[in-house]
């Protein structure tokens, strides 16, 4: 279901990065995806593994879509609110 959200946000908003999360049952699963046009720049993998460790996870993938999960469903506001400066520092 994430996969499908972050394949329709990426078609709809054109040059874009996207992270998406979700808590079930106290397990976060997250997903990345990065427009073709950045991906020399933004690597959903290494993005997602960024926020993936700040939730007690891991996870990877290619440079335009990376998936992971982790542990730590407390710690999912302040690792999403990371992303913007990580993404905004790969991007100058």
């Amino acid at each position: 279901m994430l996969r499908t959200m972050v394949d329709d946000l990426k078609n709809q908003l054109g040059s874009t990065v996207i992270v998406l999360a979700t808590v079930v049952e106290g397990k976060v699963s997250l997903i990345a995806g990065v427009s073709k046009d950045v991906t020399d720049r933004v690597k959903a993998g290494e993005l997602i593994g960024m926020v993936a460790q700040q939730v007690g996870g891991k996870g990877g993938g290619r440079p335009d879509m990376a998936q992971a999960g982790g542990t730590d469903a407390a710690a999912l506001p302040a690792a999403l609110a990371s992303v913007q400066g990580w993404v905004s520092a790969k991007l100058q």
